[in-house]
């Protein structure tokens, strides 16, 4: 076959340093904006970015050379930084190290943007802790309950 084809989806969430409520209103949607911005630096698309004051869920297309890792350390980074220019009066804000990351079919992609942007309804009742432990039983994802949220 001479030409590569592919449609990854990826939905990925990850946390504020220890959890923190420090995504601020009044930084929120630039702050997502601008993480969009990122994706697309690196060649890909952020189909939809939404969370709540202490952690993110993104759903995004990624090209097939850049690996969910470095997509993720890219965004984090930059994202922070830009933070901490931008909005000094937010020297608290920083991310919490490494993420979660799953695949999406695009059957469920649908699905998937409902439910990121629905984010204030869900967490009425539901906290980040009991979302992130459902999205990795349901994924048949290992974890150690005393490392997931050091």
């Amino acid at each position: 076959m001479p030409h590569s084809y592919h449609n990854l989806l990826t939905h990925a969430v990850f946390s504020t340093k220890d959890r923190l409520p420090t995504i601020h209103s009044d930084f929120k949607s630039d702050l997502y904006a601008y993480m969009g911005g990122i994706v697309r630096e690196l060649k890909g698309s952020a189909l939809l970015i939404n969370g709540m004051p202490d952690h993110v869920h993104m759903l995004l297309r990624v090209p097939a050379n850049l690996s969910t890792s470095d997509c993720m350390l890219k965004v984090k980074t930059n994202s922070s930084r830009w933070i901490h220019e931008k909005f000094p009066q937010h020297k608290r804000f920083s991310w919490q190290h490494g993420f979660a990351a799953f695949s999406v079919s695009e059957s469920a992609k649908p699905q998937v943007l409902q439910y990121i942007r629905e984010q204030e309804h869900h967490h009425r009742k539901v906290t980040f802790q009991e979302e992130l432990r459902m999205f990795l039983v349901k994924n048949n994802v290992i974890f150690d309950e005393q490392y997931i949220w050091k």
